[in-house]
Parts: structure tokens; sequence; C-alpha cells
């Protein structure tokens, strides 16, 4: 089984379990659990593969997406006595999902022969699409819009992934300092509060 596919699991299974936490914050039933737990999983993925014309969409041809999104969910109910109302772990598993999907969507535009530009555009939806479409469904003004430093982490790794695949560096290690850079530049957000400035009439 090859990395790339390996880190789009985790990708999955990261946003799965971030999906449901949210949704049991809200006091969701199990059904209601499911289904942010799987739109926040493969939501940006799909909206990347209708964009760029893949067909079938990555999830409907491989089921095994599925049932990792439905095992996370399982983990996350047992557990969430345990993590369920901790902001750290939505943290991290929000943050690791981000940096695993800003890698995904950058390599198949790569793949797919795109300009950088596309590329990086792919890397950052396929990452927070997904969160986008969670918050609205749970009734909250996405995490992109308003909070710190989310989508520019992003579009930093996606760059920087571009940058050392033009020098040939090993896959494994660009892998490893992309997602270090995504999670760094959120863990210095979040710590110093940082946020892009915003637009408002007093």
């Amino acid at each position: 089984m090859e990395i790339f596919y390996i880190l789009d699991l985790l990708g999955t299974a990261s946003f799965a379990i971030s999906g449901a936490l949210i949704a049991m914050n809200k006091k969701m039933d199990p059904f209601g659990v499911f289904i942010i737990a799987f739109v926040t999983a493969v939501g940006g993925g799909t909206l990347r593969d209708i964009l760029i014309d893949r067909n079938p969409v990555t999830w409907m041809s491989d089921l095994t997406y599925v049932y990792v999104i439905f095992i996370s969910v399982i983990i996350a109910i047992i557990f969430r006595n345990k993590i369920g109302y901790l902001s750290r772990s939505l943290f991290l598993f929000d943050t690791i999902g981000l940096g695993i999907f800003t890698i995904i969507g950058t390599e198949i535009g790569i793949q797919n022969n795109f300009n950088p530009l596309i590329s990086v555009s792919l890397g950052m939806m396929t990452a927070t699409f997904g969160g986008v479409i969670r918050d609205t469904l749970s009734n909250e003004i996405p995490v992109i819009f308003h909070k710190e430093i989310y989508a520019t982490a992003c579009i930093i790794g996606a760059i920087t992934y571009l940058i050392l695949n033009k020098f040939n560096i090993s896959q494994e290690i660009n892998y490893l300092i992309t997602m270090l850079i995504i999670i760094t530049i959120r863990l210095i957000a979040v710590k110093f509060k940082l946020q892009l400035p915003t637009f408002y009439r007093n």
C-alpha cells in the first residue's frame, strides 16, 4: 500500500473524528454525527474531484474511505468522554487532516499537469472545504472565514510542497516538511491569536 494512499486514509480518519466531535458537541443524534463526520472527511475531496472531472469520485470507487469514516465515528463515540469536549483534541485532529489533505490535493494537481496556481488551489480546497460544509451544517460561521489563520497555512504548505517537488526532494521528506510547516503555522496562529485583518464598519 503506497504512502500516498495511507496518508489519504489518515487524513480521512482525522477529519472524520474532527467532524464527529463537533457534531457531538452540538448534541446531534448518531445519524447526524455520522453525516457531519462524513462531509468533513470527504467534502473537500469530492468538490475537488468534481471540478477536475475525476470520475468516479474517490470515495465512490473505493469503499475503504467509507469504512474508515464509520470506524472513526465509532472510536469518537466510544472515547467521547476522554476527547469529545477537549478543544485541544479537536484542534489536533483538524490540524493533522489539514496538513495531509493539503498534500493530497496539491499532488493530484501535479499528477494532472495543472498550473502550479491551480495545484495550490486544489490543495487548499481539499483541506478546507470539508470544514466549510461541516460548519455550515452545524450552524456555525466556517472557521476559514473568521478565525485564526487556516487556509493561509494550507496555501503556504502547498507552495512549499511544489517548491520541494521542483528540487526533486524525496517524497517522504517533502510530505514531512510540508506537514510540519502547516502544523507549525497553525500552532503559532492559535497560540498568539493571529488572524488576517477583517473589514467592518463602526
